[in-house]
């Protein structure tokens, strides 16, 4: 247990915190919605600090991360909680955990554990890293030390004052939308009252220089509407650019909704074609293994320039600075100096 970062006290022994987009304000006694943040006396602290349930090697394009430092090893680590309450999570018995759990591991350890494992840089996720913030923080700020990189695969609902404080240390990260951003599917499958916070977020992002990817989770019937897609890729190319990756990813069933079936590769391949015909250049198609949009075309002359197949990365054919051998259009690759290319 430890004091934990990003709060106020507001009066008597309330407490506001200030770390998530919720901004609970919780009374003496009792936790915040993530369950892992705690006011005693006044004082908030996070239950979970070292408090870590997984410590796994991962390949960067499982986060999904395909061009930040394309096909080197990361360390995954996550606790238990979360800011949502996503009926369909895949994690769901750790992030929705009514319990403390996970061994005791500090950031050093973490780190050094990261290391040995021969892996180059850290990713925190699994469960949603924004709640266990002073980990990571700690974590992140040795880890570059170390000269390793630190990624965030987060749903964006964290405040503009945790991006600032951890962008130092931030080189990428992954931002998970459902449903295209659709503010009724997150207030009824995933009790998130407003997403606009998450826009805002991923403008405050790009302004610290993190380097970013962006999801969406494709749930068949509720959460598959090609206009939404449309919308959410408009955005991305006003806000973003062009040429952030976007990764279309299959539902498949899970938690409180295993009566949904699978998203089909088929209605992937519509949205993936309604999101490049908005304008954007890198689409890929996620939980379909084998499926083309998998690979990186240049979006100049069109030759393959990263094959992969899932979560790993069999080809790449690059310049040492991130552009296409044939033509040399700029690919948006970040993080290559962890990266042997050519």
């Amino acid at each position: 247990m430890k004091e934990a970062m990003l709060y106020e006290r507001i009066g008597g022994k309330k407490v506001k915190c200030n770390l998530c987009s919720r901004n609970c304000t919780i009374p003496e006694g009792k936790r915040g919605f993530c369950r892992v943040r705690e006011n005693r006396e006044g004082t908030l602290y996070t239950l979970v600090y070292d408090k870590v349930e997984a410590t796994i090697p991962d390949p960067i394009q499982k986060k999904p991360l395909f061009h930040f430092a394309p096909g080197t090893m990361t360390f995954s680590i996550s606790t238990v909680g979360c800011n949502f309450r996503c009926k369909f999570c895949c994690n769901w018995l750790s992030s929705q955990s009514q319990e403390i759990t996970g061994r005791s591991i500090p950031p050093k350890e973490i780190v050094e554990m990261a290391e040995k494992s021969g892996c180059s840089g850290l990713s925190y996720t699994y469960t949603e890293q924004t709640i266990f913030f002073e980990l990571a923080y700690e974590t992140a700020q040795m880890a570059h030390k170390k000269g390793l990189y630190n990624t965030f695969v987060t749903n964006g609902y964290m405040t503009k004052e945790a991006i600032r404080m951890m962008a130092p240390y931030l080189d990428a990260a992954t931002v998970d939308f459902k449903g295209a951003g659709d503010p009724d599917f997150y207030r009824k499958m995933m009790d998130v009252p407003d997403p606009s916070p998450i826009y805002e977020n991923l403008k405050e992002m790009k302004r610290n220089g993190i380097f970013i990817e962006i999801t969406n989770l494709v749930v068949p019937r509720i959460g598959d509407s090609e206009e939404r897609i449309r919308k959410l890729s408009s955005w991305i190319i006003e806000n973003l650019g062009e040429k952030t990756p976007f990764h279309l990813l299959a539902f498949f069933p899970s938690y409180q909704m295993n009566n949904i079936p699978p998203a089909t590769s088929e209605t992937l391949t519509r949205l993936a074609d309604a999101a490049e015909e908005e304008g954007l250049k890198f689409v890929y198609v996620g939980n379909v293994p084998g499926h083309e949009r998998e690979n990186t075309y240049c979006p100049s002359c069109g030759k393959t320039v990263i094959t992969r197949w899932n979560v790993y990365l069999r080809k790449m054919n690059v310049t040492f600075d991130g552009k296409c051998p044939h033509c040399g259009e700029e690919l948006n690759l970040g993080g290559l100096k962890w990266v042997k290319t050519g």
